[in-house]
Formats: C-alpha cells, structure tokens, sequence
C-alpha cells in the first residue's frame, strides 16, 4: 500500500484537484440544454446523458489549450470545432431538414443544403454558451489554477474516451428518433471543417502586442455590455431579422463585439473579474431568453416555467458567487487579454 493511500490530507487534496473538472463536465450541459430552455427541468436526469459529449468536449478543450499553454483564442477556436462537430457529424442537425420538427428554412447556402441562419445560431450558442461560458465560470472558482491543468494524462485520457463514447450515443440516439443520416459528402465536410478549425485553433497568435493606452473599464459595464450583445443575438435568433438579414447583422455583432473584447482586455487592469463579467453577461441573457423557448424535452407551461425561474435564478448566482470568491482570493490581476491570448 502507498503511504498516500493512508493520508487522508492528500486524499482530499486530490478531490480538490479534479473538483473544477467535474463542475465543468455537468455545467456546460447544463446551461446548453437546460438554462436555454431546449430540455425542462423535469428532464433532469437528462443531464447525465448530455454530460459525456457537452462536458467532456468542454473539459478536454479547456484541458488541451491550457496544457499547451494557449488561452482563449484557441479555446474559442475549438469550441467551433466542437460545435460543428456535434451539429454536423453527431446529431446532423445542420443537414436534417426535420431536426426535432424545426424545419429548415431561413436563408439556405445553394448547393450545400444548409441553413445559414440555422447554422450560425447553433453554433454560435455551443461556442459562446456551452463552452466559453462554462469554461469561464468554473475558472473563475479557482482563479489561482485558472491556467493550469486539472486533470492527470490518465483523466485526460478517460475524458477523450468519454467524449468519444458520448458522443456517438447521442448521435445513435438521434438516428434511432429521426431515421434521418447525412449524405457521405456532407459528414465528410462536416469532418474535414472540424479537423481545420481545429488546425487555426492552434495557429492563433498569443498577444504579442503592446497594450494601448488607457485602463479597463469596470466590471459592471462588461457585464452590461456582454449582457446587451448576447440579447441582441438571441433577438436575432427569435427572428426579429429573418433570413439574410439577420446573417449580416449577427456578421457585424461578431466583429463588433470581438473588436471590443480585444480592445478592453489588452487594457491595463483587465483581469479575472472582468472574464468573470463576460461570462455572466452572457449567462444573464440565458436567464430570459429560455422563457419563450419551447422545450424540446420535458413537460411544458407551468413546470417550465417554475423550471426557467430556478434556472434563472442559477444564473443570477453563479456568476456572483464566483466574484465573492474572486474578492476573497485577492488574486491579482495579470492583466492576460481575454480573446487575444494569455499565459
């Protein structure tokens, strides 16, 4: 017997080196189906079936940029790669013309037989919400291993092997529902669109630029402002601007949006409360959006709704517990960039 296995001090000490990987393995599910409002809270249990595609894609994104030393560049790189992964080759709701009854409309590529309003909404929500989101709320939690690994090269492996298994569960279970399977060239392309994104994922550049003048702007206003971007988004996405319209105008949010992120985090003073201020901004949006949502799992109206107001609720706390947390730490800010890499 090692003498470790007798020393309950390093016992707990492991537990609380792979606690943030279990939190980010039942979050990212949780706010992608759960706090969207696509599963009601009666389907809970749902949860543990999600959790090996959606929480093993995002730890092992999380696990990989941070042990290669990228940041979120290449975190939010892969997060596309993730999302084009599950729509295209797992669940195909990009080329099912009848995924779930939502039928394919809306702005369609010619030759392709995609949606590009449909596909740009799916995967913007996985890489923004199921990913980034998630990934920034649980390191938030630890801010003194935010960078660092969680997990061992034997829980990295178990987690791929997770990943993998989940995944193609979930996509048996789809086909088993709908019959439908995607033509050999559209999974193909579905494929080789994930193995590039994963390919510039890990050529994005770390911030090698001098900062500019000027100092970061208060936790309050990035929340405000992540709050009113992902809103304009989900306005988008309910519709207000259908067809290519909404394309172009979810175009110039994106570019907007990265131009100002960029910008702020290379300020002096940007630090862990102000990623922290990102990611609950945008879980806020999660909080109202999810009421005119009609759930695709689980029962509808007033359970639903009781269901939105915990989740709600949820949303409206994390995020200020974490900066409770963050304030406790005294953690000091090394001023990384958010989008533009960081250490």
């Amino acid at each position: 017997m090692k003498s470790e296995d007798l020393n309950p001090d390093y016992q707990l000490t492991t537990r609380r080196r792979i606690a943030p990987a279990i939190a980010l393995f039942f979050l990212s599910p949780l706010i992608a189906e759960f706090m969207l409002g696509n599963v009601a809270i009666d389907g809970l249990v749902a949860l543990f079936i999600l959790a090996p595609m959606y929480g093993g894609g995002a730890l092992l994104i999380r696990e990989v940029a941070r042990r290669t030393g990228r940041g979120w560049p290449t975190m939010v790189g892969l997060g596309l790669a993730y999302s084009v992964w599950e729509e295209a080759a797992v669940t195909q709701l990009l080329f099912n013309p009848f995924y779930h009854g939502l039928e394919l409309t809306g702005a369609i590529i010619p030759g392709l037989g995609v949606s590009a309003t449909q596909t740009i909404n799916i995967l913007t929500l996985h890489t923004v919400w199921s990913v980034a989101v998630s990934i920034a709320l649980v390191e938030a939690f630890v801010p003194n291993r935010r960078t660092t690994p969680w997990l061992g090269r034997f829980g990295l492996a178990v987690t791929v092997v997770v990943f993998l298994l989940g995944s193609a569960f979930i996509g048996y279970s789809e086909y088993e529902e709908s019959g439908f399977f995607a033509s050999g060239p559209q999974l193909a392309g579905g494929v080789a669109a994930v193995a590039v994104l994963v390919a510039v994922a890990f050529t994005l550049p770390r911030d090698l630029r001098p900062s500019p003048a000027g100092v970061a702007p208060a936790p309050w206003l990035v929340l405000t402002a992540a709050f009113v971007a992902t809103s304009l988004f989900m306005a988008l996405l309910f519709e207000l601007l259908p067809g290519w319209a909404g394309v172009a105008a979810w175009a110039a949010l994106v570019v907007v949006s990265v131009a100002v992120v960029s910008r702020w985090s290379r300020l002096h003073g940007w630090g862990d409360i102000h990623r922290l201020a990102l990611a609950g901004g945008a879980l806020l949006t999660y909080a109202w959006s999810a009421f005119p949502q009609v759930p695709v799992v689980g029962a509808k109206g007033t359970v639903d709704s009781v269901g939105n107001i915990i989740f709600g609720a949820f949303a409206v706390a994390l995020p200020a517990v974490a900066a409770v947390r963050l304030q406790k730490s005294r953690q000091p800010s090394n001023g990384g960039p958010n989008l533009n890499g960081e250490a």
